[in-house]
């Protein structure tokens, strides 16, 4: 082609008057004479520079045609050489550019154009590298600045073209650049390409479906667990960079930023295509199965709460499913990043949440709750990292570090809030709480929680929004189904530090009902375990991290959780094994972490600052034991008397089964991994026991037994040695940590497999929890005497008491300090001038206990023993003076000497109100229990004188009151104090006297006080004008003394029925301190075998207990004496052990105690009331196994007379109490059938003779009279309707969730095949009828309805007054009820198999036989939680060392008023001025045939010290037993 001249180009320019084109040079050729690269390369240059230099308005646009018609040549779109094809697409947008708006080209040259720009430039623009990389860039440019790119929009059939522009650019800023000198994308291409495509997206009518898709995948790109391909229905492969896979991005990536930027950009359009193409998916899924998502406007048949989690019919199927999850994964990441396009989805998303399809309502509930919380594609943030063994622990003043904050796309962000946008839906997935899936309520509790702890995608919520949502976080809580439960117990746990100060505590703390905090801790207690073993972790952490706070005095903090620590151990008393382990793992892994503080004992250089608010400088000395020790001691500070009980009782392990374990390490080193060369078959059979019993203890026996088999035959030596270590009492606590590690490792290097390895050491680590001296170890020893004498904190309370519980139960720890604390006792001892310490009494006991043990390393200088006389004669408290005395009297060598001066001080010039005198009282009061022979006969004159004329036979403040008042008093005046001393003085003298014959001579007159103060409601002096608060105390004193005479066996004997039966009323005083201070020291002294069974009889007087606290602890521990009797007995099938029938028998002795009781009455009404003791007898005795023998006793109190007061002659007429023995019988009897009707159980009869207590109980000599009293019911025909209506409303009131009837497994219609003989009837005949009769079953008679006429009702006055059930009287069956011969021993009371004993099952492993419980020490109410190892037989109880728990809890000062209405208690009131204010009482009082004793010398009894359970009277009793 010729080239142009510059004369055409002139003429062009003058003919137009506007400047042309001058390039003129040729750019196309013809076939087979090409233009040389080189040359075209230049001529193309020239052209782009002279056409960028352009301006549209200036020029002509004709003088392109003709170079527009070369630039569109395919010699130059289709060029080999990227150069030429570069140079030409800069041409052609330049010329786009100059003619716009109209386009030289046709459109089919456009679509070349394009392709050329679409396919060769913009895929090069991703190598900034390249050679023409300038010239890529202004091509694109171009395109996204004069926006020439709308053209694309005019081509026919551009779908192609459209979808490949988005895929190139998508994947241009998606690839990783490849260039050696570190240089990206610039800017400026991301930013073009993003106003090209929004350019592109806005003119167009209608984006190919493929282009959405492209789109739509790259909003994925900030989930790391996305998988290589769309979510789309068509599947497009997009290309995920390896970059976006972690979670830490520092930016977005550009992909996904400039698809945001194109969404926000045209959200109109945008929001129709994402709305089709949400609507395709769903569509595609339903289809998938037939089914469609209801309208939302469609009535479902039911939005309430179901049981039901399952499908129905129709729904879509795993395919759809996964594609709709991915969609709704998708719609969270468009929320956060362009919430504009999905206006028109939202409301399809709302119509989910009502469909029928319960994974539709799933998807559609979890994704609305990370949309309103902003959570994307990406997930939630990670939770907050809650260490309960950090130090310092987390404070609220800090600033909140949140290292989640960086994390760009988990970091929840919400552009708008969501409840305003969308308030319909917002409502609406609301309302998700109450579905009726609880898998979809578990979601909604999830979704919940993410609101809750971003505050709505930090959009805010207001406060009444929020306050609505902590409302419901706390029904949830108490849902009705356990995954509901688990997932709010998460919630709880995702929450921070401050939210859960700041947000759930606004409703009230741990301890207020009805808060959200409350409830949550309610769940430790959870019928279910998984919901108990998510919670308890939990809320133990969050008081460890709260407990700088707690430290630092942080009020608000300590309001809301200072409770969490009795929350947890009171899941105790529920007496399930896995709570029990459980607890030991939450207690040593979160309240007091072993591995807490994380410090070396070394300088600690760390300038943060603490919790405390002060700041650590760099080389400032921590001590790693005494942080550890404040933390145990503000856990200890801040739990309640029955969580105390459980703290010690865990405590007070190691001293019992320490022993053990030593055994069973010595068993296993005989048992040399299997190879025994003597002895086998008895190492074996020992070894099995030893696994057996410690299995027992374990949620998993049997996995347990395995590992310790396991442990044997692995038989390490050095694992022996480290368990050894652990248990050591001298074992510091950097040692015990240090050996616990390297046991874990041995074991995991040793085991074969490591599921093997993780049991065994699971296994092991919790029975260390058990064994070792953790909490009471020798490190934490300085520490806790540094708080009790400098109070830092206001420790110093909790330091003593902490003190006095290692004194008591672990000694061995003080060895390395006693000479420390008798150095203090010296330095404190008292003076004429100066009085002791109050902490001295602490220190005092805790020399006390060590030196009953190790009496040798006691100081023997005069100093320490003038200090301890000082004690002995000024101690303030008198229970100094007394701990004194048993120090003074262990360690001494010149015991007598020292005995006999301090008793001459003590009488010398004595003097009620005298400086000291209670000290002295306390002195004389422990001299007599502990050297009666070292006392002289005119001394023993001299003190009872002191104790009886001095102090209890005077009233100096007397009352100016009436005579019958009797209250309590929390503060203990002086008087009180001296006539309790004065008390001890006198039950000393005699648990002293070890002289059996003259015994009952010299313990007559005691006797003869303590009942009278029993029967005179704590009365002693004719003139009845002792204090009203006195009178409680003396009688709750007397009570325990009367208790710890009968642990003795010789003075139980001088307690006789009748006097045993006035005892057993103390449990119903209107007092409830009384009653609960009786009821602790009878479960103590039960607990540890020191009583007689008949003492199992008081308990169940509680039945009309007031208190619900007391009450259920009563009812806990029954079914926990229960439950260890129980296990017992089956250990006893097949041996020749006695069976154990001790609760069972008691049924005898509870109808003869009723019968002598003060509100006995034959009324209708009266009875019915009466049937509450056998109704809650058999609710905490009663089994299917042993009801039998209960009825069969209940029956066998027909064929006895009443022995109480006196056995009657053969011959001498029945006798009123004989009366109310048989309606008791008959009574008890119609209760126990009742019941186990209402158990739906079948029992069989007896096939045996039980034995009554001879001293209740007399035989009935004649046969006739026998037969006819067992053949007459005694009761009148109302009673049964009142007592089984009494009873079912008794068993739906103690039944949770009883508002639901179920059908029982056990229906009688599902046994009616079993022919079992039942428990007989025993129906009315007419006078005289001897006819023998067969016993016919039970059911048939009690399910026949009779109708009767309408009699007056006899039911409680909280029953219904509906119709009554009445049951037929058929005719008795004749049988032999004479009374055979009966041994003298009340204790024999089930044929040959009668109970002598209790059995303790650990005795079978040849452990110590004197240990205490494994479980409890002085913490009776936990006693047999765990049903192993519990029970003891020692027999006798032997003396008391002084070595229990005092108790000094706080307790509110009250008048209780007398309660005359039997259907709310029955409690024994004060004796009266006038008589019919009192119910007549048909008891004798003892007689009063004792003289006063002699004074005689008894042989000294080698005790430490007095029973330090009578400090507890000092102090007022527990609230609750």
């Amino acid at each position: 082609m010729a080239p142009r001249t510059a004369a055409t180009a002139t003429e062009i320019e003058e003919s137009h008057g506007m400047p042309g084109l001058q390039f003129n040079q040729p750019l196309s050729w013809r076939a087979g004479k090409p233009i040389a690269v080189a040359d075209l390369l230049r001529r193309l240059q020239a052209l782009s520079k002279e056409m960028q230099a352009m301006d549209q308005e200036q020029i002509e646009r004709e003088s392109f045609t003709k170079v527009a018609k070369e630039l569109v040549n395919p010699n130059l779109l289709m060029h080999k050489d990227k150069g030429v094809k570069a140079l030409t697409a800069a041409c052609l947008v330049d010329t786009l550019r100059l003619c716009a708006p109209d386009a030289p080209f046709t459109g089919q040259q456009l679509k070349d154009i394009f392709n050329l720009i679409i396919h060769q430039i913009l895929p090069a623009l991703g190598d900034p590298s390249h050679a023409y990389n300038s010239q890529h860039i202004y091509v694109l440019d171009s395109l996204a600045v004069v926006k020439s790119i709308v053209l694309l929009a005019d081509i026919p059939n551009n779908e192609t073209l459209i979808t490949n522009v988005f895929k190139i650019c998508f994947d241009v800023l998606a690839s990783p650049v490849k260039i050696s000198n570190g240089e990206g994308l610039q800017k400026n291409v991301e930013m073009n390409m993003t106003a090209m495509l929004g350019c592109l997206v806005d003119e167009t009518q209608a984006l190919p479906s493929d282009a959405v898709d492209i789109i739509v995948a790259q909003f994925l790109r900030t989930d790391p667990r996305a998988v290589s391909g769309s979510s789309g229905k068509n599947k497009k492969n997009s290309i995920m960079d390896e970059k976006q896979s972690t979670l830490l991005l520092r930016q977005l990536p550009p992909a996904y930023n400039m698809a945001k930027y194109i969404c926000n950009a045209c959200p109109e359009n945008m929001a129709r295509y994402f709305s089709q193409y949400f609507n395709d998916i769903v569509i595609d899924a339903s289809q998938s199965s037939g089914h469609r998502v209801s309208n939302k406007n469609k009535k479902r048949h039911s939005d309430n709460m179901d049981d039901s989690d399952e499908d129905p019919p129709g729904g879509p199927n795993e395919e759809g499913i996964s594609d709709l999850r991915k969609v709704h994964g998708l719609l969270r990441e468009l929320w956060r990043a362009c919430p504009g396009v999905l206006r028109n989805v939202i409301p399809q998303l709302e119509a989910e949440l009502s469909a029928e399809n319960i994974q539709l309502r799933l998807l559609a509930t979890d994704t609305f709750g990370d949309i309103i919380s902003g959570i994307g594609a990406a997930g939630p943030p990670a939770p907050p990292n809650l260490d309960p063994a950090a130090y310092p622990s987390n404070a609220l003043a800090d600033p909140a570090e949140n290292t989640a904050s960086l994390n760009l796309v988990t970091k929840p962000s919400s552009p708008q809030p969501f409840p305003r946008a969308h308030p319909q839906a917002y409502a609406n997935y609301l309302g998700r709480r109450l579905d009726k899936s609880a898998l979809v309520r578990a979601a909604w509790t999830t979704g919940l929680g993410r609101i809750l702890t971003t505050s709505a995608g930090g959009a805010g919520l207001s406060q009444q929004e929020e306050d609505r949502l902590i409302v419901d976080l706390g029904r949830t809580l108490g849902d009705s189904d356990e995954k509901v439960r688990i997932a709010a117990v998460r919630v709880v746990s995702s929450l921070s530090f401050r939210d859960i100060i700041h947000k759930l505590g606004r409703s009230g703390g741990v301890d207020e009902p009805g808060s959200v905090l409350a409830i949550f801790a309610e769940r430790v207690k959870d019928l279910k375990h998984p919901v108990r073993a998510e919670a308890m972790p939990v809320l133990a952490r969050i008081w460890g991290v709260a407990v700088g706070e707690i430290s630092a005095g942080n009020e608000e903090v300590c309001a809301l959780l200072k409770g969490i620590p009795s929350k947890i151990l009171n899941t105790h008393y529920t007496n399930d094994i896995e709570v029990m382990s459980l607890l030991d793992r939450v207690f040593f892994e979160q309240l007091l972490p072993l591995n807490y503080p994380p410090i070396k004992a070394k300088t600690a250089k760390s300038t943060q600052e603490s919790s405390q608010g002060h700041t650590e400088s760099q080389g400032e000395s921590v001590d790693p034991d005494k942080i550890r020790t404040e933390r145990i001691l503000f856990l200890v500070r801040g739990l309640d008397e029955r969580a105390k009980k459980v703290f010690y009782a865990n405590q007070s392990r190691q001293p019992t089964l320490g022993p053990y374990v030593s055994t069973f390490l010595g068993r296993c080193e005989e048992y040399n991994g299997g190879v025994m060369d003597q002895n086998e078959t008895q190492i074996k059979e020992h070894l099995t026991k030893l696994i057996k019993s410690f299995a027992g203890r374990f949620a998993n026996p049997q996995q347990a037994s395995t590992d310790l088999w396991k442990f044997a035959k692995m038989h390490d030596r050095r694992s022996y040695q480290l368990i050894r270590f652990c248990m050591k009492p001298d074992t510091d606590y950097r040692t015990f940590i240090k050996a616990l590690r390297e046991l874990s490792r041995r074991i995991v290097e040793i085991s074969s497999s490591t599921t093997v390895s993780n049991s065994l050491v699971e296994t092991l680590t919790s029975l260390l929890y058990q064994i070792s001296l953790i909490v009471y170890n020798k490190s934490h020893i300085p520490a806790i005497m540094e708080y009790s004498r400098t109070d830092e904190k206001s420790l110093a309370a909790t330091a003593h008491e902490l003190l006095r519980q290692i004194s008591s139960n672990t000694p061995e720890v003080l060895k390395a300090h006693v000479q420390a604390i008798c150095k203090t006792l010296q330095d404190e001892a008292p003076t004429v001038k100066k009085a002791n310490d109050a902490g001295a009494v602490d220190n005092l006991k805790a020399c006390a206990s060590f030196a009953s043990k190790y009496p040798k390393e006691i100081p023997q200088d005069p100093k320490f023993r003038q200090a301890m006389t000082s004690f002995a004669l000024r101690g303030s408290p008198a229970e100094a003076a007394k701990y004194a005395v048993s120090v003074i009297w262990a360690a001494s060598e010149k015991k007598e000497m020292i005995v006999r001066d301090l008793v001459q001080q003590c009488l010398k010039g004595f003097k009620y109100g005298f400086e000291g005198f209670l000290s002295r009282l306390a002195t004389l009061s422990q001299l007599v229990l502990l050297a009666p022979d070292e006392i002289s006969q005119d001394s023993t004159d001299a003190i009872l004188d002191i104790a009886i004329k001095q102090i209890l036979m005077q009233v100096r403040e007397p009352s100016k009151k009436s005579a019958d008042a009797y209250e309590w008093s929390p503060i203990i005046d002086t008087e009180a104090l001296a006539k309790i001393w004065a008390l001890k003085i006198l039950v000393n003298r005699i648990r002293s006297h070890d002289d059996a014959e003259s015994l009952p001579a010299v313990a007559a007159q005691v006797y003869q006080v303590l009942s009278r103060l029993i029967d005179q409601w704590g009365e002693l002096l004719p003139a009845r004008n002792t204090p009203p608060s006195h009178k409680s105390r003396l009688r709750l004193l007397a009570a325990r003394l009367y208790l710890k005479l009968c642990t003795h066996k010789s003075h139980e004997a001088l307690l006789t029925a009748s006097a045993f039966n006035a005892l057993a009323q103390v449990a119903q005083d209107n007092i409830q301190e009384v009653r609960a201070g009786f009821l602790q020291r009878l479960k103590k002294y039960l607990h540890h075998q020191k009583l007689s069974q008949r003492f199992y009889t008081i308990p169940f007087l509680f039945a009309f207990e007031p208190s619900d606290q007391v009450r259920s602890d009563v009812t806990t521990w029954i079914k926990s004496r229960a439950a260890v009797f129980s296990n017992i007995r089956s250990q006893q099938v097949g041996s020749s052990s006695k069976v154990n029938t001790v609760l069972e028998s008691v049924v005898a002795r509870l109808i003869s105690l009723i019968a002598h009781h003060p509100d006995y009455s034959n009324e209708t009404e009266d009875l019915v009331d009466l049937s509450r003791y056998f109704i809650f007898y058999l609710q905490t005795v009663a089994t299917e196994d042993n009801l039998s023998l209960i009825y069969h006793i209940a029956q066998r109190v027909k064929a006895c007379r009443d022995a109480v007061l006196a056995a009657p002659a053969p011959d001498a007429p029945l006798t009123e109490a004989d009366d109310r023995l048989y309606h008791l019988s008959d009574l008890a009897q119609i209760a126990i059938r009742k019941y186990e009707d209402t158990q739906n159980w079948t029992v069989q009869t007896l096939p045996g003779k039980v034995r009554l207590p001879s001293s209740l109980f007399s035989e009935i000599k004649s046969h006739s009279e026998a037969q006819r009293i067992a053949e007459h019911n005694y009761l009148p025909e109302e009673v049964e309707n009142g007592v089984e209506h009494l009873l079912k409303a008794t068993l739906r009131a103690s039944r949770p969730g009883h508002s639901k009837k179920r059908k029982s497994e056990g229906d009688p219609e599902s046994r009616e095949g079993k022919k079992v003989k039942a428990l007989p009837v025993r129906k009315a005949t007419a006078t005289g009828s001897t006819k023998e009769k067969k016993a016919t079953p039970r059911k048939a008679a009690m399910k026949t309805k009779t109708p009767t006429k309408a009699k007056k009702s006899t039911e409680p006055k909280e029953m219904d007054s509906g119709e009554r059930r009445r049951s037929g009287r058929a005719k008795p069956m004749e049988k032999n009820y004479v009374e055979r011969d009966s041994e003298e021993d009340d204790e024999e009371m089930y044929m040959d198999a009668a109970v002598e004993g209790e059995q303790d099952t650990a005795s079978e492993v040849d452990a110590p036989a004197n240990e205490s419980d494994p479980e409890t020490d002085e913490n009776e109410g936990i006693s047999a939680d765990r049903g192993q190892d519990e029970v003891r037989e020692d027999g006798k109880a032997d003396e008391e060392s002084g070595e229990e728990q005092r108790e000094e809890p706080k307790v509110e000062e009250s008048t209780p008023k007398p309660t005359t209405s039997r259907s709310k208690r029955k409690m024994t009131s004060p004796p009266q001025s006038k008589p019919k204010a009192r119910p007549t009482k048909a008891k004798a009082k003892p007689k009063s045939t004792r003289s006063t004793a002699a004074s005689t010398r008894g042989k000294a009894i080698q005790v430490s010290s007095d029973d330090d359970d009578d400090d507890d009277e000092l102090s007022d009793p527990p609230d609750s037993a």
